[in-house]
């Protein structure tokens, strides 16, 4: 065995193993990365994923010139380029020289930083049968093209990352799936149990209000079904949460039922025909939910306007409400919640923005940006 392909077996070897203990998607990415470089000819290296509308996304990044650097590396992030567009077309199916780079090219003429002798890279598809995730990109710095043995070694090592990143998604997918029966489970529980007793509380504090004349007795009764009808009320609430089952008459009926349930008068307006997916349909769900809860808790009304705009990039989602508001900026105790903390995790999962607008006296407004 020569020297090279010895490297190369064991290279091959410290990635697989390190693949095979990784969890984390970016920490698994860029570790393999480094091996990569670490132990070949190889200089730079980075990873785009690419989703099925095309657009790609920077993932990891290692040793890049300060050229590709700058700004964030804004250069990566940004613009097409000839890979992503063979990639787009089907054109990429194995490791491959990339004779000139648009990228290298357009950091090299809006930078005054180095590019460190790069000008050309190799390229490879990772994928894991026919699915594929995006691609493995390297350089050398005064290199224009890679021989065979390394554009092989190239396409092995894709193949790992690819069968790993499947792992991942599989992993995930079967986590969320737990997690989903989880919530289903206890959602059940919940309605077979306390929602039952509470609905038991109420009936019987209403049958005794009506049977005793004693005025302090039939307030008391009083006091204790209206508290009984708003747990009641906030334990079907939270069992719509665990258990979001009006997603499947879709995304706009599932809301409008949530407000009913609530008790709040919800005007609709959509823009826009398009089926979302999952995961972004359930995300607008639960910022809905989050949105309603706010508003009959503080807004002091139960009138509401929901806006929803779908545009082949965007999404934007607005919640309105012509309650009492706040001062922009202030927002209130009893509103800096963990509702709205998990608003704003649930939109930043999604790459999203989310802004509250409010005034006091004239209402509040919940504007969502989601890409699309």
């Amino acid at each position: 065995m020569s020297p090279a392909l010895d490297d190369h077996m064991t290279l091959l070897k410290e990635i697989a193993e390190f693949l095979n203990e990784e969890t984390e998607m970016e920490t698994m990415l860029q570790g393999a990365l480094k091996k990569l470089l670490t132990r070949s000819i190889f200089a730079s290296g980075w990873i785009f994923f690419i989703d099925a509308k095309g657009k790609h996304q920077l993932i990891a990044a290692e040793n890049l010139p300060p050229a590709l650097m700058e700004n964030e590396c804004r250069s990566m992030k940004r613009g097409g380029c000839w890979c992503v567009s063979r990639y787009n077309n089907g054109e990429l199916q194995k490791a491959s020289n990339i004779i000139e780079c648009q990228r290298i090219e357009q950091a090299g003429k809006q930078s005054t930083l180095p590019s460190a002798g790069i000008t050309h890279h190799a390229t490879v598809p990772l994928q894991s049968g026919k699915e594929k995730f995006g691609l493995l990109n390297v350089a050398t710095p005064h290199t224009v093209e890679y021989d065979q043995s390394e554009l092989a070694l190239l396409e092995s090592i894709a193949f790992q990352i690819g069968s790993a990143i499947k792992r991942i998604y599989l992993t995930k997918q079967e986590q969320e799936i737990a997690l989903v029966q989880e919530r289903n489970r206890l959602a059940r529980d919940l309605h077979d149990s306390v929602n039952q007793l509470l609905f038991s509380v109420t009936l019987t504090s209403r049958g005794a209000m009506e049977m005793t004349e004693d005025h302090d007795l039939k307030q008391a009764f009083s006091d204790i079904h209206q508290l009984t009808q708003e747990a009641l009320t906030e334990m079907r609430a939270l069992i719509w949460q665990l258990r979001p089952k009006g997603l499947e008459t879709g995304l706009l009926e599932g809301i409008k039922g949530y407000a009913e349930m609530l008790g709040i008068s919800l005007k609709t307006q959509v823009s826009g025909v398009i089926q979302l997916p999952s995961r972004i349909e359930e995300t607008l769900f639960r910022i809905a939910q989050e949105g309603l809860n706010n508003i009959r808790k503080h807004a002091g009304t139960l009138d509401a306007e929901l806006f929803l705009t779908i545009t082949s990039t965007d999404i934007l989602f607005i919640l309105k409400d012509t309650g009492r508001g706040f001062v922009a900026g202030k927002i209130p105790e009893s509103l800096a919640s963990v509702g709205m903390q998990s608003m704003q995790e649930r939109v930043k999962a999604v790459e999203g923005t989310i802004e509250w607008i409010s005034s006091p006296a004239k209402g509040t407004e919940v504007f969502v940006r989601i890409p699309y």
